[in-house]
């Protein structure tokens, strides 16, 4: 495994711990050749069956058999007809816990993702799940891969420590039929970064 990979144990943490520390690492994807990163902004944590806001919910399906699989693992869904949303697996096999990546700073590959994402400004390119899989092209094709295999297509490498004070913690985006109290849980993680952080 390259060093720079996160490695597996990263994973197996609550899910919660995960959210928080996936803010800062890079998301790279491997696109017919060229590498695309970005460095993750925001994070959702969703916590296993108990959890009403869950895809695990519901137990194992089709669909979400991939969160019940083990920890550091891609789970790619599809959702709205068109778009793609992007989850790192988290826990114990067989616990279905998984964190959404929400949004990432793109890094790396920026004239394709200026060309994938021509239509709106810089700002907007990657601030939302299915922005960022469609400026680093990533879909279902990549549903189960590996995220600590050094020959996986899509990885996540260490990156920068973000400090707590530059982190809000708020409820998850997109849950508005799901009853309380997983309604407000304020388990969407959103790091605010300074304008000159790039330089501290």
């Amino acid at each position: 495994m390259s060093p720079d990979i996160l490695p597996r144990n990263f994973y197996l943490g609550p899910v919660l711990q995960v959210a928080r520390n996936l803010l800062g690492m890079r998301l790279v994807h491997y696109d017919q050749g060229e590498r695309l990163a970005g460095i993750i902004l925001e994070t959702e944590a969703y916590d296993g069956q108990q959890d009403l806001a869950c895809h695990a919910r519901v137990g194992k399906t089709r669909r979400n058999e991939v969160m019940f699989g083990p920890a550091g693992h891609a789970y790619i869904y599809f959702t709205y007809g068109m778009h793609w949303c992007l989850n790192c697996v988290t826990g114990e096999e067989g616990y279905a816990a998984a964190v959404l990546i929400r949004s990432i700073l793109p890094v790396e590959g920026i004239a394709t993702i200026a060309k994938r994402r021509s239509k709106v400004e810089r700002p907007e390119w990657c601030n939302g799940p299915a922005k960022l899989t469609h400026a680093l092209g990533i879909d279902g094709q990549l549903n189960g891969v590996d995220l600590c295999d050094i020959n996986s297509p899509l990885i996540i490498e260490k990156g920068d420590d973000i400090p707590d004070q530059w982190i809000q913690s708020l409820p998850r985006v997109g849950i508005n039929s799901v009853p309380e109290p997983w309604r407000s849980k304020p388990w969407r993680l959103h790091a605010n970064l300074p304008p000159d952080w790039e330089k501290t």
